[in-house]
């Protein structure tokens, strides 16, 4: 089956056909580090992550590269504010931004460049600019042509002629820059060194580089040109990425990026998210009260190119969600564990198998049609339904369990396509050590280890209830649901799970 994906710039669903067989280039803008991101953020990298992990699942190359903005005016104004250098602010929140991610389950890219230090490439390709007549100096500042490129504004959809002076290179900054452009549309490439502000040395004099200039360069430098995937946030689409690939085309002569996606915005409750409002949420504070699988799951129930709306409900939902998926495999876990030898064959091994196959062409058909997460997530769910209705109230023969592996292992496989280790929740189960007095008092258990003692727990009240001793049997149960156990009896034996 082909992939298909949602191209922003041809505006409908295309096939996706690498440069190169086997082999996948993707560049993902990443943060601008002068704060700790918010969960806006983290819905672009955690989408540009579940995409990379199914193609790398579909058996491509995957080469990921995704950037650091270190040197910036938002930096700048933030390191002025505390008394810091630029560089201090950045490296701090550089390895906040590198925490989170590893929180949130995002994987490392390949390449993580950082701006302050490509310094020498932004160089490189402003002076080609200039040199093709693209970009001109005044007075140490170099601004980019727009109307130079023929193609700007066909990546947003955006008419030159119509187009305002709207972004934040094109605001005036009170001080005349304005009218040192020979049109109100350029932008900077290089922008004259100001007193106390980090500055590189150039052609041009002392200064440093642009905010789209970066990731031109950087891009360039990793993947060549053209490369297969350009992603970001919805909001970089205009002016960020369509600034950079003006810029680029115009000095390199060829395509910038084949493909470019771009992940819908993020709401609170149904509103923008913004500190006015009072709503704004930092990923690193969801994630002290909320397991990171959770907020995935969350994540994955829109498609990523939908407004996702984010709510404590929503998330609890989510929550449930996964909770059933691991109950299921933990079930299945340990009716494998208590299968017995030489019980009768119960379950319809070949319908089993053929649910199997179906979860899994049915998880790659909704993947491969532009990544749609929502419905990869129902083919697991189906898989979950059908394989707890076959297994309900049945013994589990050894030929059996062998039959449920397969069913198992896909929900875990399937599940870690989307970025959810089913096997590494992040959650140990922790025994309450009053379990272990109790063995001592009920089963005469005489260590000190609390899943030991509610083994022993489990034998006793077996053997009680065999010997049709009722009184001891029930003092067991009634004193492990008193510690927040449950307890439930199956063809294979008591199972028991700690809610706490």
């Amino acid at each position: 089956m082909t992939i298909k994906l949602y191209d922003t710039q041809q505006r409908r669903k295309v096939d996706f056909v690498p440069l190169h067989e086997g082999k996948v280039s993707m560049y993902v803008c990443g943060p601008t580090v002068y704060n700790r991101i918010h969960i806006g953020n983290a819905r672009t990298f955690i989408s540009f992550d579940m995409i990379r992990r199914y193609l790398t699942w579909r058996g491509f190359d995957v080469t990921f590269v995704q950037n650091v903005t270190d040197i910036d005016d938002k930096i700048i104004n933030r390191a002025n504010e505390e008394g810091r250098s630029a560089a201090e602010v950045a490296a701090q929140y550089t390895e906040a931004f590198i925490n989170d991610m590893h929180a949130a389950g995002v994987a490392d890219p390949d390449v993580r460049p950082r701006a302050t230090e490509e310094i020498p490439a932004m160089i490189e390709l402003v002076e080609t600019l200039i040199e093709r007549g693209h970009a001109y100096e005044v007075e140490g500042d170099v601004y980019f042509a727009v109307r130079s490129y023929d193609g700007y504004g066909q990546l947003s959809g955006r008419d030159v002629d119509e187009m305002e002076a709207g972004h934040r290179e094109l605001r005036s900054d009170g001080q005349g820059l304005e009218d040192r452009k020979r049109d109100p549309l350029d932008f900077a490439l290089w922008k004259a060194a100001k007193p106390g502000e980090p500055s590189w040395e150039s052609p041009w004099g002392q200064g440093r580089p642009g905010w789209h200039i970066e990731c031109s360069a950087m891009s360039h430098k990793y993947l060549g040109l053209p490369f297969d995937i350009h992603g970001g946030g919805a909001d970089l689409c205009f002016p960020h990425h369509e600034n950079e690939r003006a810029q680029s085309e115009a000095a390199y002569g060829t395509t910038f990026a084949r493909h470019w996606m771009h992940s819908g915005m993020l709401q609170i409750n149904s509103e923008k998210m913004s500190k006015s409002l009072g709503n704004f949420m930092l990923l690193h504070e969801v994630l002290e009260d909320t397991r990171p699988e959770s907020l995935r799951m969350l994540m994955m129930q829109t498609h990523y190119r939908s407004p996702l709306d984010f709510s404590p409900e929503r998330l609890a939902e989510a929550d449930a969600a996964l909770t059933r998926i691991e109950n299921t495999v933990k079930n299945l876990d340990w009716l494998m564990a208590n299968a017995q030898d030489g019980a009768p064959d119960q379950l319809d091994s070949t319908r089993i198998a053929q649910w199997v196959t179906e979860a899994r062409e049915a998880f790659t058909q909704a993947m491969d049609d532009d990544f749609n997460a929502p419905a990869a997530l129902g083919a697991i769910f189906t898989l979950v339904a059908n394989v707890n209705g076959e297994v309900a109230e049945k013994t589990l023969s050894v030929v059996d369990a062998e039959a449920v592996v397969q069913a198992r292992d896909l929900m875990i496989e399937l599940m870690a396509v989307l970025g959810v280790d089913l096997l590494d929740t992040g959650e140990e189960t922790t025994y309450p050590l009053e379990v272990v007095a109790l063995a001592a008092e009920v089963a005469g258990y005489g260590g000190e280890d609390p899943m030991e003692a509610v083994e022993a727990l489990l034998e006793a009240r077996a053997q009680a209830r065999a010997e049709k001793q009722w009184a001891v049997a029930d003092s067991v149960r009634d004193g492990l649901i008193e510690l927040g156990f449950i307890i439930e009896d199956t063809p294979q034996g008591a199972r028991v799970t700690y809610e706490g």
